[in-house]
């Protein structure tokens, strides 16, 4: 692994979303083996006060939009690789605002791809997909299915709807490209420190228990919190991203990046309320776009990146834990005002 890691020292990497959580961790990854990080962001994901706890240096960040061409080309011009991670990523704001995701998501992964197409120093795309384009079809009595990359695919929101015209429109644009080469990788549950979640959103779940706890606030679970989800941390993520660039099996591949192991939302629940005793569990409706869930088939990201995760949903639960009590005033404001009783 460390090998392939060596292969990126010295080599230009741009980054697009490289300001987000997931982003700014790739980032750091590829400053610290010694490549050269090239970031574009529009670095409107998150308020001010969250992207700081990032720890992205913004003086190196370029402000831009993925659809700007100009922009794009000029970044792309020099490069070695491209990570394409900039997308509009919460899966409910997509659905109440799918005009905002398809501009994102569909305009913007069209400029990068035609102008990595026509950049000649790029050997490799890495584009960031997502597992929701399985969908919603569980193959086990108990709701939980293994996906595998070949398993076929089927959306149920707009934000998954998106992601796998991404990966259709990079497998049709750079398929028998002489110079580059892509890797698509589908991303599970990520989360970790120092995740923030945003208002009505249901992602980013173990943020948003963790700081219902620590407000005193009920647990909601949707649908009783029998969904499964593969929760795989954010260092983790960043360590497979970054060797899908280098790694030679992964090219023209598509790749799973998940633990392999199935946890329920109640069962992350439960392990936030131990931190917090006197924690309530209250079920609530299953929204519209709320997969059952599944669990990653892993057989390929261990034998093509030889990367396996680190970091167990446990120690991972309880890293984020110990951060928020250490880092209480990264609860945002408006969950804070969601704790404090009405006046009469």
């Amino acid at each position: 692994m460390d090998d392939l890691l060596n292969r990126l020292t010295g080599a230009r990497v741009l980054v697009t979303g490289g300001g987000g959580l997931v982003g700014s961790r790739i980032v750091r990854l590829l400053t610290t083996i010694g490549a050269e990080p090239v970031v574009l962001d529009l670095l409107d994901a998150y308020p001010h006060p969250v992207r700081q706890l990032f720890g992205l240096d913004e003086t190196t960040v370029v402000l831009g939009d993925v659809r700007e061409t100009a922009t794009v080309r000029s970044l792309v011009s020099g490069v070695d690789y491209v990570i394409h991670a900039a997308a509009y990523a919460d899966v409910a704001a997509c659905t109440r605002r799918p005009a905002d995701a398809f501009a994102a998501n569909i305009a913007g992964t069209q400029t990068v791809l035609q102008e990595v197409l026509a950049a000649p120093s790029v050997q490799r795309l890495v584009f960031i997909s997502s597992a929701s384009v399985y969908g919603d079809r569980p193959t086990h009595a108990d709701g939980a299915a293994e996906w595998a990359e070949d398993r076929p695919t089927h959306p149920i929101s707009v934000y998954a709807n998106s992601k796998l015209w991404g990966e259709h429109q990079t497998r049709l644009m750079l398929t028998g490209s002489i110079s580059t080469r892509y890797t698509i990788l589908r991303y599970f549950s990520v989360y970790g420190d120092p995740q923030v979640p945003k208002p009505a959103s249901h992602s980013w779940m173990v943020a948003c228990l963790a700081m219902g706890a620590h407000l005193g606030l009920p647990l909601q679970l949707h649908g009783g919190g029998h969904q499964v989800r593969d929760m795989v941390h954010v260092d983790d993520v960043a360590k497979a991203t970054v060797l899908a660039l280098a790694a030679p099996g992964a090219a023209g591949q598509t790749i799973n990046v998940g633990t392999g192991v199935a946890t329920s939302v109640r069962q992350i629940a439960e392990r936030i309320a131990s931190h917090y005793p006197s924690a309530q569990l209250v079920n609530t409706p299953r929204p519209d776009g709320d997969p059952l869930g599944g669990y990653a088939a892993t057989a390929r990201s261990r034998d093509l990146l030889g990367w396996q995760p680190s970091i167990t949903v446990r120690d991972g639960i309880d890293r984020y834990v110990a951060w928020l009590q250490a880092n209480s005033q990264a609860i945002p404001e408006w969950m804070r005002a969601a704790a404090v009783p009405a006046v009469a």
